[in-house]
């Protein structure tokens, strides 16, 4: 009987060989906006997951390549935290949502460099390197931990940058500190792990999250929009993610409305 799961896995396993071939190399750096990066190894290992994937009969979502329409697909990052990656800072990572019916179904992360493996199955639980992992059980939010990320937009939009600033200010003070790791799929894992109680972000795509929003979902966490309703990866201006304690705080304190 044909084991789909490890299939997926193994084809992700080999794409962060040429992950670490890359990041340990001189890499070739081009810009897609004025602050957002690609390197060539965006696109070799997208080239090799795509190839990989194309016998499960599934549609490509892919970051560096033409998107196709959202039904039955296979969501890739090659590589979420480009910025990371090219400064040869470890938070960076591949990120591979499959998806049926619009529906997630599986979901993988991997860090190469730091060996960091996340895995969730729809209804089957979330893991880290094959250990169950489940969100933390903190609900005092002056003691929470949260993640945010910065878009690259704020260099250009001066919305964006005063919605980061307000939000900067209306979250800090009330929280135990705040974290910027530079890649969304690890910061959303890291909360499902219970290490954040929770991260908001505004700005991001559907590559960023597709396979993150799961792993936080099956290790009890909770994900919506700003105003605490569902999150529509492909059209919110802002995700809220938690362990689901803090949840209601954390939405209250958000405002993208400026």
């Amino acid at each position: 009987m044909r084991d789909e799961i490890q299939e997926f896995k193994n084809i992700v396993l080999q794409a962060g060989e040429i992950f670490k071939e890359g990041f340990y190399s001189t890499k070739s750096v081009t810009l897609k906006g004025k602050k957002d990066l690609v390197t060539e190894y965006d696109v070799k290992i997208e080239e090799f997951l795509k190839k990989g994937f194309e016998e499960f009969g599934y549609s490509i979502i892919a970051e560096e390549s033409v998107k196709e329409d959202f039904c039955d697909s296979i969501i890739i990052d090659p590589i979420d935290g480009t910025t990371n990656f090219t400064h040869k800072i470890p938070h960076c990572a591949i990120s591979v949502g499959v998806y049926e019916n619009k529906r997630p179904k599986y979901a993988f992360v991997y860090n190469p460099i730091l060996n960091e493996f996340y895995f969730a199955k729809k209804g089957g639980g979330a893991f880290k390197n094959g250990l169950k992992i489940n969100v933390s059980d903190s609900d005092n939010f002056q003691r929470a931990l949260i993640a945010t990320g910065f878009p690259y937009t704020s260099a250009e939009s001066e919305k964006d940058l005063q919605i980061v600033i307000k939000n900067l200010k209306a979250v800090l003070p009330k929280c135990q500190d705040i974290r910027r790791l530079g890649s969304a799929a690890i910061d959303l894992c890291y909360t499902a792990e219970g290490l954040y109680e929770g991260f908001y972000e505004i700005n991001l795509k559907p590559w960023d999250v597709s396979a993150g929003i799961l792993i936080l979902q099956e290790a009890g966490g909770v994900v919506t929009d700003a105003n605490g309703t569902q999150y529509d990866m492909f059209n919110d201006k802002c995700i809220v993610a938690s362990n689901g304690l803090i949840h209601d705080k954390l939405v209250d304190l958000i405002n993208i409305d400026i």
